[in-house]
């Protein structure tokens, strides 16, 4: 297919990359721990961990995995948050050749059942702050190898002993948990897997470039979660694209031992957790934020050094903007404001910009792609509204329902083809039929529209338009328009039943202003939209319900409406 966006490439920037350079992604880190050794990887509570502690404490925790019998491409399951151990268990996992499952920490009982039974994860390494939740399922499940990990293990032996007492015993943030030990299941600590993984020998791993990497579970805000196969090929591809989009901007840090990228958003969604491998890839730093809610601490973490690549998603930039300490951080060292996860809001982003002088830079991808799909160039220098061009050796196609290709302008399901695209769920075949066109492209569910530069401008999602009167609504747009209203810090867009003209429009606002009122919000919305594009119904709140990642949950305003 013709690639029209190739034009519009930064310089600098390839139109491929070779993903069959590394046969799996431990020969991949193999590498970079060798060649990084010496460098500081990442930093939490003060406290660092360099490449070549990495290499030896995944290598001791690979040892001890694949001394426990596990079958090839057994799955292990990691449920920790913001930690020092998160990289050892990943890094630990793939060079044994097992295939990583990231479980969200703060899943219900339930969300983690299935999670479990559906991968069939024979292994878990999680913090002991949810090992609560895991006791109510584990025996619904085949995890026969637990691992419970405290908060302090990697934070040194006194300041680490610390923080773990007062995690469990001042914050009281452990709830009492009894691990059933019915069927041979082994339960032991993060430490004591380590200790006995260092009498042990790392084997090299036996893997092929199609052998999973991840089951990367999607968000499930539409029903029960699915796990995405990511293979090895598939991680290497989408680190290399980071790599290569990113260079033109952080080039100007010279020496990439000195880029120091924030990890605020949690590292199991796919979107932190590509910019980790990315960090890995060229031996940079990771400033690790175990809670990014407690915004006035993740502040003070920033002013402590300088930072060059941010990684968030709107509603975080958001709250950022919104706190005193933040706006007087010195921005002279960033290079990247990446938004993703979701829509980007203008408003948002002429506020970041006027504030730090760095482009919020929006990209669009999926668990199902890596994270990866389109990127604005890193050098804008203004916010465009757009998800940008696809990243090297990636096409993207806008099809109709038939899988036909529409012609640049047209609107139509935004559909993605390259080598970090999933080759499909896991045990999943009658969705991987209907997720996969004729011609190898993948289906996401999106609605865009490519102008003849080749950017996409996303339209919404398919399950999210409105019809009204016939009409389609389509909630991102009405959102972007009620952000620019002044007073209003978060909106969300719905479809609620209307006997009249099938649906009408609910706009739900968050106020930074609470003087706003309803007429003014009306007005805004009289004079930007068009008459069947305007809300019947407004109701302010005090927050609007999200997932972990920040994501806006449309579902369940949509079922309180």
């Amino acid at each position: 297919m013709d690639r029209i966006w190739l034009k519009n490439y930064p310089p600098g920037v390839p139109h491929d990359v070779d993903a069959d350079q590394y046969q799996s992604v431990a020969q991949m880190l193999d590498e970079s721990f060798a060649r990084h050794a010496d460098r500081p990887f990442s930093v939490c509570m003060d406290r660092w961990l360099s490449y070549g502690a990495l290499d030896r404490l995944s290598g001791q925790l690979g040892a001890w995995l694949q001394g426990q019998g596990l079958a090839p491409g057994a799955r292990v399951a990691i449920m920790l948050p913001n930690v020092p151990q998160f990289a050892v268990t990943m890094a630990a996992v793939l060079r044994a050749g097992y295939t990583c499952v990231n479980v969200n920490p703060l899943y219900t009982a339930r969300e983690l059942q299935h999670q479990l039974q559906d991968s069939g994860a024979s292994a878990i390494v999680i913090l002991e702050n949810f090992a609560h939740t895991l006791a109510e399922v584990v025996e619904h499940s085949a995890v026969q190898h637990v691992v419970i990990a405290s908060m302090g293990d990697l934070l040194g032996p006194w300041y680490g002993r610390w923080i773990s007492f007062a995690v469990r015993h001042l914050a009281k943030m452990v709830p009492a948990y009894e691990l059933p030990l019915a069927g041979g299941r082994q339960v032991l600590s993060f430490k004591r897997a380590l200790a006995l993984g260092a009498r042990r020998r790392l084997r090299p791993a036996q893997v092929t470039p199609d052998t999973p990497a991840f089951l990367q579970y999607t968000g499930g805000t539409t029903g029960l979660s699915k796990g995405a196969v990511l293979t090895q090929r598939n991680i290497i591809a989408a680190t290399l694209q980071a790599e290569s989009w990113f260079s033109p901007a952080l080039a100007r840090v010279g020496d990439a031992g000195r880029i120091n990228s924030i990890a605020a958003l949690p590292l199991y969604h796919i979107f932190a957790l590509t910019l980790c491998l990315l960090a890995l890839r060229q031996g940079s730093r990771l400033t690790l934020i175990p809670n990014p809610r407690d915004i006035p601490k993740f502040v003070e973490v920033l002013k402590k050094r300088p930072f060059h690549l941010l990684p968030a998603v709107n509603t975080l930039f958001n709250a950022l903007l919104q706190n005193d300490r933040f706006r007087q951080l010195d921005f002279s060292q960033l290079c990247v404001s990446q938004a993703g996860g979701m829509a980007a809001s203008e408003s948002t982003a002429q506020q970041w910009h006027r504030l730090t002088g760095s482009t919020m830079i929006e990209g669009w991808g999926m668990s199902e792609t890596c994270a990866i799909g389109t990127n604005n160039p890193v050098n804008a220098s203004s916010f465009s509204g757009s998800i940008g061009l696809p990243l090297p050796g990636i096409d993207i196609a806008i099809k109709d329902d038939a899988g036909a290709s529409l012609a640049t302008g047209q609107a139509g399901e935004i559909c993605i083809r390259g080598p970090n695209v999933m080759p499909g769920y896991w045990n999943q075949p009658e969705e991987n039929a209907r997720t996969f066109t004729a011609d190898g492209f993948m289906r996401t569910g999106d609605i865009g529209i490519m102008d003849e530069g080749g950017y996409t401008r996303i339209v919404d999602r398919k399950k999210d338009m409105i019809l009204v009167s016939g009409f389609n609504v389509y909630p991102n747009e009405l959102e972007q328009v009620v952000a620019l209203c002044p007073g209003v810090l978060e909106c969300a867009a719905v479809g609620v039943p209307d006997e009249a003209q099938g649906e009408a429009i609910k706009i739900f606002v968050v106020r930074s202003d609470p003087a706003l009122t309803e007429d003014e919000v009306a007005r805004h919305c009289h004079d930007q939209l068009t008459g069947y594009k305007r809300p019947r119904y407004i109701e302010f709140r005090d927050e609007l319900p999200k997932t972990n990642v920040g994501k806006i949950l449309r579902r369940e305003l949509r079922a309180h409406a």
